[in-house]
């Protein structure tokens, strides 16, 4: 299901204060990559990542494609960093209402 504006705005202010946890670099998105993604999500439901010079994707493609590949939401990209969001299948932890 698509985030809402206000989702996403609450989102993006969540993630302000978060630290950066995956790092691409010149070998793109890689299977281990999408792994490590995919355990970030399911225990803290909100992802920082970074696209290093290195690489040869943008922040925007690197976000989208790890929002495909580990059913998460693509919530910003900004320069070379983004963020993904994927509620916790037990005990969510963040609150979209309000």
């Amino acid at each position: 299901m698509p985030l809402t504006s206000k989702q996403r705005a609450r989102l993006r202010s969540l993630a302000a204060a978060e630290d950066t946890i995956l790092f691409i670099g010149k070998n793109g998105i890689t299977e281990n990559t999408i792994a490590e993604a995919d355990r970030a999500l399911e225990a803290r439901e909100l992802i920082k990542g970074k696209v290093l010079e290195s690489a040869l994707l943008s922040a925007r493609e690197a976000c989208d494609s790890l929002a495909e590949a580990c059913g998460a939401e693509p919530v910003q990209a900004i320069g070379s960093k983004f963020v993904l969001y994927r509620r916790r299948r037990k005990n969510p932890g963040i609150s979209l209402q309000g």
